[in-house]
């Protein structure tokens, strides 16, 4: 599944809440003949279904998964012979035990049960949605375990089984599922007609779908296998960028596998009522239309980066998940962390200007950031409940599995890591795999310890920092190494900690020096000697290792004037983030910091300047107080003014995409971290000139240009947004004028957001992604955390039953110690479902910033 990145905005969404009771080892599936009958007038589905099991212990009564499900008859035949079976729920375990009174003996048995269900409006299970146009359609969402809510079932990973669904619809309804249509006849009576599908694969169920409704699609293939992208009427162009990308993906990952795409065909189909980002049901992925559709001519290069990284992501899934599936939600990370890492390779091999490794590198410092905490976890955790499974759909299980895999990736050389990925896959395709069985899998290809390394990495919480300290004697260099557990919490950074990490470790020296050194640092001190002498040494060279690195203050300014010409940008990068790290728990001067910055001042790439916006956002918006705001604002203005000189508001012909990104990031920075008067007057005719004409100023732009004009915006220019988003014709324009309401400071415009978000002209899968970013707004925070308690009542419902927890986490901004015990004090009576370790981090992120801010003004 796909996590909601919508480019400035990050929520989680992982479904659901129902209870995580293991089911006891009495029986397997072997296959189900599923028929289902939707009812959109009673908003209700009818439902048949046969679960052919293999009964593994005599018994006399067989437990399955069921939740808002009413039985009408279940049988139980084994042994030629047939009984009715008394059906007992469990509301709370979300069980259905089905008894008989003759014992059933070991072997084969059916199961046939009728029932009803309901098509319900919380975007999981079997649910109700509607187009923007108002046409209702079903579809499904079942992971985690909602697959109970459409079918009795075996509803946990390991119980793979085939699957034969049939679906009754309405005569003219699209019908679309895993596998090709094996028939499609007409009634039973009038206006229905009858839809049979092929048997699938062995799968899990959380990965069965349905969707029903009215959908056009535009048409491919690659490698012989037909790729269609579906979207509501009148949507199906918008799909043309994603059939691209899918069929350039479906090429390389036929490539890059041992095994070939297994499943037939591949559908994508966008729906405009989803709860997550997307979903990858097998054979047939499911998406918010804003991770699907696009208008190529129009939309902004970061949205064609999102909609292929999701495309790709869920492709990838088709095999980290559906081919081989974790034994158990613990090892998430085996889907979700493989998807992450994979669904980098193609777009690097398909669009090579996209800088796709620099996009990594702001994944793994996310990841970095959350693992600093306190109130972390490991990439392999513990998860039987609903909400610590709901709670491990986080930077660590997708982003830090990924970056650790590149790290391991790095390590063992791109073609062995390569073997001992497709030797896992082979060795356990159609069925299910645990941790373990891919650090044997690439021990055993490589030859190296892959198996002391990974351990550290994924059953360990944390995030190693590397100590670098380097002494030189005539043309040769000793670096001594020092390893320890990084928290942003500098009372448990300065008292340091036991763990150690097996970490493969590079480092690059400037020219003067010699050749980059690696290996593998396994004690907590270590030494290592290299020929030729350097002012400094870069500790994590490629910049692929997932630690931290901090650095003598000589050795920083000697790197921030040797970065632009000695340092990769992804190792730019690298030292940015790590720099400012040592910053925030006072292991290096801000001073050291800002020397950085000042060193990377003629950079000139995207992603460097991106991630440098970020941090100068942090220090204005938090750390710096009245009385340095209006030298602050100078100094990033002349930091950054040569930057837009050279760049331009107005793009060149045949530029560079990645010059429109830049030049996006100079208008923020400028426009809403340094307050430049200038720069905020072209933001303003930028936006009158994009709301008159949208093509006459690249997305990009216009999307920071009206976040400038909207901090600053009166009720007029809030009137135009709401007029433009009522109207907008894309998922792109919807997110950008929905995005701009948030951004107003004016109080009265901020509770006019707040009132419209939980207003019905707002879906309930975006109401929260408002909420949120007003409380993310400094000038509309309080008013914003005030809103949310007193609508409670109506926000925890919004967004299906786990959506209150992106509200837990938007508290996490927040940067004040009063609202910092407010948040405590609520939350202690208002429970979040899934949001207990969301909860303690959002805290104690307020409690770094708070730390940082007093440190900073008592210097």
């Amino acid at each position: 599944m796909k996590r909601i990145v919508l480019l400035t905005g990050l929520v989680l969404f992982f479904a659901s809440v129902c209870a995580a009771q293991r089911l006891p080892e009495l029986a397997v599936p072997e296959n189900y003949k599923l028929t289902f009958a939707p009812d959109f007038a009673k908003n209700n589905f009818t439902g048949d279904e046969t679960i052919r099991v293999r009964v593994l212990k005599r018994t006399s009564e067989i437990v399955l998964n069921a939740a808002e499900i009413d039985f009408h008859v279940a049988t139980i035949t084994s042994g030629g012979g047939a009984q009715k079976a008394q059906v007992t729920l469990d509301k709370d375990k979300q069980t259905a035990t089905l008894t008989v009174g003759k014992a059933i003996e070991t072997g084969t048995a059916t199961i046939e049960i009728r029932y009803t269900g309901i098509l319900n409006d919380e975007l999981r299970g079997f649910y109700i949605g509607k187009d923007s146009d108002g046409r209702k359609y079903a579809a499904t969402q079942f992971e985690a375990t909602d697959a109970r809510r459409a079918f009795p079932s075996f509803d946990e990973p390991a119980y793979k089984a085939t699957f034969d669904v049939t679906v009754i619809a309405d005569q003219g309804m699209t019908v679309i599922s895993n596998t090709k249509v094996a028939s499609d006849t007409r009634g039973p009576g009038g206006g229905k007609h009858t839809v049979h599908f092929a048997t699938t694969p062995k799968m899990s169920s959380y990965l069965v779908a349905m969707v029903v409704g009215n959908f056009e699609y535009v048409e491919g293939s690659a490698d012989g296998i037909p790729i269609r992208v579906y979207a509501s009427p009148g949507k199906k162009g918008l799909g043309a960028f994603a059939l691209d990308a899918a069929e350039n993906i479906m090429r390389y990952y036929n490539q890059y596998f041992g095994i070939k795409y297994p499943y037939g065909k591949l559908d994508l189909i966008g729906l405009a009522d989803f709860s997550a980002g997307a979903m990858e049901n097998t054979g047939c992925i499911t998406f918010r239309e804003v991770g699907l559709l696009l208008d190529d001519k129009q939309a902004g290069l970061n949205l064609k980066k999102y909609v292929a990284s999701v495309v790709a992501h869920e492709m990838a899934h088709q095999w980290f998940g559906d081919l081989v599936t974790m034994q158990w939600w613990d090892d998430i990370w085996l889907n979700e962390g493989f998807a992450t890492w994979m669904s980098s390779k193609p777009l690097e091999a398909w669009k090579p200007e996209w800088n796709q490794e620099l996009e990594d590198l702001h994944e793994t410092n996310d990841a970095m950031n959350a693992d600093s905490l306190v109130n972390t976890h490991p990439i392999h955790q513990r998860a039987e409940t609903p909400e610590e499974i709901v709670e491990l759909a986080d930077d660590i299980s997708y982003g830090k599995t990924a970056a650790v895999l590149r790290m391991l990736e790095a390590f063992l050389g791109p073609e062995t890591f390569r073997n001992g990925v497709n030797a896992y896959l082979k060795q356990h395709a159609y069925g299910n795999a645990t941790s373990s069985d891919f650090w044997n899998a690439q021990a055993q290809v490589s030859k190296k310890p892959v198996d002391k390394i990974m351990p550290m990495f994924v059953e360990q919480p944390g995030v190693p920092l590397v100590s670098v300290k380097a002494a030189c004697s005539g043309n040769s260099a000793t670096v001594a190494l020092t390893q320890q557990r990084y928290f942003l919490d500098r009372t448990l950074f300065n008292a340091g900690s036991a763990e150690v990490w097996q970490i493969p470790i590079c480092l690059k020296g400037s020219k003067t020096a010699g050749e980059e050194k690696c290996e593998l640092l396994t004690k907590k001190e270590q030494a290592l000697n290299l020929t030729g002498c350097s002012p400094w040494f870069f500790a994590n060279a490629g910049a692929k290792g997932f630690y931290r690195s901090s650095y003598e203050t000589d050795a920083v300014r000697a790197l921030a004037r040797d970065a632009e010409s000695a340092l990769t940008p992804a190792e730019r990068m690298m030292l940015l983030s790590d720099v400012w790290a040592s910053v925030r728990v006072n292991r290096e001067p801000i001073g050291d910091y800002l020397a950085v910055a000042q060193g990377l001042q003629a950079d000139r790439t995207s992603e460097v300047l991106e991630e440098l916006v970020g941090q100068l956002d942090y220090l204005g918006d938090y750390v710096v107080n009245d009385a340095d705001r209006e030298s602050y604002d100078l100094w990033v203005r002349q930091l950054l003014a040569p930057a837009a000189k050279s760049v331009g508001w107005e793009a060149e012909p045949g530029e560079r995409d990645d010059q429109k990104s830049l030049r996006a990031h100079l208008m923020h920075a400028l426009g809403y971290t340094a307050r430049d008067p200038k720069v905020e007057a072209v933001a303003g005719k930028l936006t009158d000139q994009a709301m008159q004409d949208p093509s006459s100023v690249d997305r990009e732009l216009f999307s920071e240009a009206l976040r400038v004009a909207a901090s600053n915006g009166d009720a007029a220019l809030y009137d135009a947004v709401l007029a433009h988003l009522k109207a907008a014709k894309t998922p792109e324009e919807q997110f950008i004028y929905r995005q701009a309401l948030s951004l107003f400071s004016d109080p009265k415009l901020v509770a006019r957001t707040l009132d419209y978000a939980i207003s019905p002209e707002v879906r309930s899968q975006d109401s929260l992604l408002v909420i949120a970013r007003v409380m993310r707004n400094p000038a509309g925070a309080k008013i914003a955390w005030d809103f949310v308690r007193a609508h409670w009542g109506e926000i925890e419902n919004l967004g299906g039953a786990f959506g209150a927890g992106t509200i837990v986490g938007a508290t996490s901004s927040f940067c004040d110690a009063g609202m910092r015990d407010e948040v405590k004090d609520f939350f202690g009576t208002h429970h979040a479902p899934g949001s207990e370790r969301t909860l303690k981090q959002s805290l104690e992120s307020v409690n770094s910033c708070v730390d940082l801010k007093t440190e900073q003004l008592n210097q």
